[in-house]
């Protein structure tokens, strides 16, 4: 979410992804994709910035988290079919299964 004012002052929220439209005439107009709009005290080039630093943000959040993730799965045991997968490509395996071949 972003935070945008209203020209009277009052602060609000909006999801960036619902903008479809935003233009400076000269006041800044936003658009939602429902037809909704709001105008605005941040100027265009204030009003994108802050949606660049909104996706940023979540894709930061998301690499972060993936991270995370993949961590605890490379810190946890692997589960019993891998191991016994693991177990079958052992040195001691592949001996004594040749023994029993001879």
């Amino acid at each position: 979410m972003i935070t945008l004012s209203r020209l009277n002052g009052s602060e609000f929220s909006l999801n960036p992804d619902l903008i479809h439209r935003a233009e400076e005439t000269p006041d800044t107009v936003v658009t939602l994709i429902d037809g909704s709009r709001y105008v605005v005290t941040q100027s265009l080039s204030e009003l994108v910035d802050r949606v660049v630093a909104y996706r940023a943000r979540v894709v930061a959040e998301a690499n972060r988290l993936s991270g995370e993730a993949e961590a605890e799965a490379a810190a946890a045991p692997p589960a019993p079919a891998a191991r016994a997968a693991q177990a079958t490509h052992d040195g001691a395996d592949v001996v004594e299964l040749r023994t029993r071949r001879a």
